[in-house]
């Protein structure tokens, strides 16, 4: 009986065909379809952008669109590395981010008229009814009043205490203000 032996043209044969049905088991779903950068950039999803731009003011929204492009749109992975630290990829010259959502109007959408936005709260010197209380914070600030004891066992009295202490750092806080803007303009 001949004894069968492998030679080398069999071998490289066998390794090929291997890698190719290694790779057709594990390739992605669309990955026979072709696909340019550029229809990648297109599916890339604006909000996203805006959202991590957003977030990070430092990036650029091009930097951020090309990374959300590597990612396949993981903007969980693009947060996670500037948290920790690290640095984004700079695109390619060639690479076109999709518009924002704040940009032109298409041709379908009717742009209305633009009324100013009413602040959804109120400042917060209205919103506690502190208007009254203005003229006499610019009295008062020269005359601090002791601080009584830190914690009371009486409800009523603590609560008083901590809208006592919230009144008086908004009024602060509004001085500081007022203060802030009087010096920029005689430094103008």
């Amino acid at each position: 009986m001949a004894e069968q032996t492998l030679n080398i043209p069999q071998i490289i044969v066998f390794i090929a065909v291997t890698v190719l049905i290694v790779r057709w088991f594990l390739k992605p779903s669309g990955a026979g379809q072709p696909s340019s950068a550029s229809n990648r950039a297109a599916r890339l999803n604006p909000a996203q952008i805006d959202h991590l731009v957003q977030m990070f003011p430092q990036l650029d929204r091009r930097t951020v669109a090309w990374n959300l492009n590597r990612t396949g749109g993981n903007a969980q992975a693009i947060t996670e590395t500037l948290l920790a630290g690290g640095t984004l990829q700079q695109p390619p010259t060639s690479f076109q981010i999709p518009p924002s959502r704040t940009a032109t109007p298409s041709a379908g959408q009717r742009q209305a008229p633009r009324q100013p936005a009413k602040p959804a709260q109120p400042d917060l010197i209205t919103r506690y009814n502190l208007a009254s209380k203005l003229g006499q914070a610019a009295e008062s600030s020269a005359v601090e009043t002791p601080k009584g004891k830190a914690w009371s066992q009486d409800k009523n009295e603590r609560q008083a205490n901590l809208q006592r202490r919230r009144e008086e750092m908004i009024l602060a806080a509004r001085r500081k203000l007022e203060e802030k803007a009087k010096a920029e303009q005689k430094s103008a």
